[in-house]
């Protein structure tokens, strides 16, 4: 379908991937690691609807080096800007300054113009997620060697239905209440809680097996994971009421499975909803003075800022 001109002309720009410079001010773009980044136009929107006389671009990266002729940049003639295989390292200021030429009609006398425009690049990755998990059971009373037991053996069960996903059960625990309930009278229950994470042992090799991008592939399968012991506690209920004859001392209380998403971000990238707040779910690169050495989610800042670059995992 053929759209009518001005519309046809904001599709285009939004296929063909432009971000346009913005004279009043610095215009932030974020780049997934190892991918290329969008086309940072060395003009704004309005001046690249006029006829502009001689133009000429001059790119600055953030290394403060002219970027015409680096093997990992696209600059195109019309001073489209491609930075190619994103990395950490190459986040920072890219700077272009655009000269052209003003002719006065009357007496054609020439002069030149120059505008700058300056692009914060900044790389990113998907946050990684794992998932923590809370359920109860209810059992005899809480002294009971018996409850020690079950959680071990609930625990082997959890991690070989999600181990050939790579993908394991971390940061378990237990601990027994006593519940006052009405019409019931004094129950016993063990507070189950642990995490399903998807770093177990050899979860690298599957991303070896993966080009680049390995966040989309472990969040895949953690995800996978969460739905498969979802699977596993609605089938205790279903067993509850058709399958035992006599109800076990221990046994899962029904609908009490609840799940909640934790994000947590590589080394050298963090989340920072006010910096980024277009990229607030993203983990970005840890600005030059801030460092990540773990998988938190926060960069810290260093007390003594030596560390110039960006993405440092410690000071």
């Amino acid at each position: 379908r053929a759209a009518p001109k001005e519309e046809q002309h904001s599709v285009d720009l939004v296929e063909k991937n432009y971000v346009y410079g913005d004279i009043k001010h610095e215009v932030s773009v974020y780049v997934k690691v190892f991918t290329n980044s969008p086309f940072l136009v060395c003009m704004d929107l309005a001046r690249s609807q006029e006829e502009i006389i001689d133009p000429k671009y001059l790119w600055i990266g953030p290394d403060g080096r002219n970027l015409a002729g680096q093997m990992y940049v696209n600059l195109t003639e019309t001073g489209k800007l491609m930075v190619m295989g994103f990395k950490e390292s190459m986040s920072g200021a890219y700077t272009c300054t655009l000269s052209h030429k003003i002719i006065e009609t009357t007496t054609q006398e020439e002069r030149e113009k120059f505008e700058a425009y300056k692009f914060m690049v900044y790389a990113y990755r998907e946050a990684d997620h794992a998932y923590r998990v809370f359920v109860r059971f209810t059992t005899k009373e809480c002294e009971l060697a018996a409850n020690g037991q079950f959680f071990e053996e609930l625990k082997k069960i959890l991690n070989n239905i999600v181990s050939d996903l790579t993908c394991h059960i971390a940061e378990s625990s237990y601990k027994c209440h006593s519940l006052r309930i009405p019409k019931q009278g004094l129950l016993h229950e063990l507070f189950v809680s642990f995490q399903v994470n998807p770093f177990a042992p050899g979860w690298e090799d599957v991303c070896h097996r993966v080009p680049y991008d390995c966040e989309d592939v472990t969040n895949m399968r953690v995800q996978e994971a969460r739905d498969r012991i979802g699977e596993f506690f609605k089938q205790q209920t279903y067993a509850l009421k058709h399958e035992f004859q006599t109800v076990p001392t221990i046994h899962y209380v029904d609908n009490s499975f609840s799940v909640t998403h934790v994000d947590s971000c590589r080394p050298g990238f963090g989340k920072n909803d006010i910096t980024h707040k277009n990229c607030a779910s993203c983990c970005v690169v840890c600005d030059p003075g801030t460092y990540s050495p773990n998988n938190e989610v926060t960069c810290q800042i260093c007390t003594r800022p030596r560390v110039k670059k960006y993405g440092a995992r410690s000071c």
